[in-house]
C-alpha cells in the first residue's frame, strides 16, 4: 500500500461516500473505499485500476462529468500541475471539502498553503513521511482553462520555426530540454518506414520527425495524459498529422517500426526511475522491423550502451556535449 494511502486509512471518517480520489495510486485504496472513484492521468496506473476495479477510475486531464461530494489530491510533482488540479478540484466544490495529500520530501507543506485560497486548511494527519491536509471550500475558483495555462514557444530550425504547446506538467515545460536539443541535431539517415517518439512530452521530437520524413507514419507514446494533450496541441499548431496515443511504456507501441527515437524519462513523482527506460532498451527489438533503429539521448552518466548491446545490436555514440550522449543501435 502506497504510505499516502495509508495515511488516509487512518482518517477513514472523512472518506466515506461519493469521493473522488485525484491522481491516486494503483494500490488497493478504491478497494478500502467502496463508495469513491478515481481520475487519473498515467496510463500505467488507470490500466492497472481498470483491471481491479473496473468502471471506477476515470483517465483525462480534466475530472470526470458526474457530481461528487468531496475529493482528494495525490499531490504531484509539477508545482504548475497541482495548482490546476487544485483549481479544477474546487470549482467543483463549493461549500464542500478538498483533502490534499503528499510526502514531505515532495513539498506537501508548501502546497498545502495553496488551499488557503479557498478557506482555513487544517492539517488532519503527518505520518509515513507524509501530510493529510483539508479545507472547506468557501471561495471556489473558476473552472480553469486548461489550453490557457499553456506555453507556447517557438524554435528556429533549419526548415522553418516550430510552434510548440506545453500543457502544467509536461516533462521540460515551457522550454526546450539540452537533451532533445542535442538528438533534434542527429535526425538524419532514418530509414523508410514508420517512426515512434518515445515518451513525447510536448511533441517536440515527434513534430521535427514528421515534417522532415512527411512520406513516414509518425507515431508519439507517452504514459502521461497531459503530454499526450500537449503532443496533440504541437502537432495541430505545426499543421502536422501524426497517431498521439497514451500507453504504458514500450509493451503499447506498434511493431515493425523503421525507428525508435526518444529522450526517455528517468524521474517518476519525486523518486528516480529508470524502469521504463531500461524496459524500452530490452523490448526495443520485439518493436523494430529487422535493420531497424534505436536513436537516443541519454545523460553521459547513465550506462545505457551494454543494455543496448545485450538485447539489439552494437551501440555506437553519435555525438555528446552538455552532459549528454546521443546513442544508435540497429536491429541485426
Amino acid at each position: 500500500m502506497d504510505p499516502r494511502s495509508e495515511v488516509l486509512l487512518r482518517q477513514p471518517e472523512y472518506f466515506g461516500g461519493d469521493l473522488l480520489l485525484a491522481g491516486l495510486p494503483a494500490d488497493d485504496l478504491l478497494g478500502h473505499l467502496p463508495a469513491a472513484h478515481g481520475w487519473s492521468w498515467h496510463a500505467g496506473e488507470q490500466a492497472a485500476l481498470t483491471a481491479r476495479f473496473a468502471g471506477r477510475s476515470h483517465f483525462g486531464v480534466t475530472p470526470p462529468e458526474g457530481a461528487f461530494e468531496r475529493a482528494l489530491l495525490f499531490l504531484p510533482k509539477s508545482r504548475e500541475l497541482a495548482d490546476y488540479l487544485l483549481d479544477s478540484l474546487a470549482a467543483r466544490l463549493a461549500g464542500r471539502e478538498l483533502f490534499l495529500v503528499g510526502e514531505k520530501r515532495g513539498g506537501i507543506e508548501r502546497a498545502s498553503k495553496r488551499l488557503a485560497d479557498y478557506g482555513t486548511p487544517r492539517k488532519l494527519d503527518s505520518a509515513r513521511h507524509c501530510q493529510l491536509w483539508q479545507v472547506t471550500v468557501e471561495r471556489a475558483p473558476d473552472t480553469p482553462d486548461l489550453h490557457g495555462l499553456a506555453q507556447r514557444y517557438e524554435l528556429s530550425l533549419a526548415d522553418g520555426p516550430l510552434s510548440v504547446v506545453s500543457l502544467p506538467g509536461v516533462f521540460s515545460h515551457g522550454r526546450l530540454d539540452r537533451g532533445t536539443a542535442l538528438l533534434l541535431e542527429h535526425l538524419d539517415g532514418l530509414p523508410s518506414g514508420p517512426l515512434l517518439d518515445f515518451g513525447c512530452g510536448a511533441g517536440v521530437l515527434g513534430a521535427v520527425l514528421k515534417r522532415h520524413y512527411p512520406d513516414n507514419p509518425v507515431t508519439l507514446l507517452d504514459v502521461d495524459a497531459f503530454a499526450v494533450a500537449s503532443s496533440s496541441l504541437t502537432l495541430s499548431a505545426n499543421g502536422l498529422d501524426a497517431e498521439v496515443i497514451a500507453g504504458d511504456g514500450i509493451d503499447a507501441a506498434p511493431s515493425g517500426l523503421a525507428a525508435i527515437l526518444s529522450n526517455p524519462p528517468f524521474h517518476q513523482g519525486v523518486h528516480t526511475d529508470y524502469q521504463a527506460t531500461e524496459h524500452l532498451l530490452r523490448q526495443a527489438v520485439r518493436h523494430l522491423a529487422p535493420g531497424g533503429e534505436l536513436r537516443l539521448v541519454a545523460n553521459s552518466f547513465l550506462k545505457y550502451p551494454p543494455l543496448i548491446e545485450q538485447h539489439l545490436g552494437p551501440c555506437r555514440t553519435l555525438a555528446e556535449g552538455d552532459g549528454f550522449r546521443i546513442y544508435r543501435a540497429a536491429r541485426r
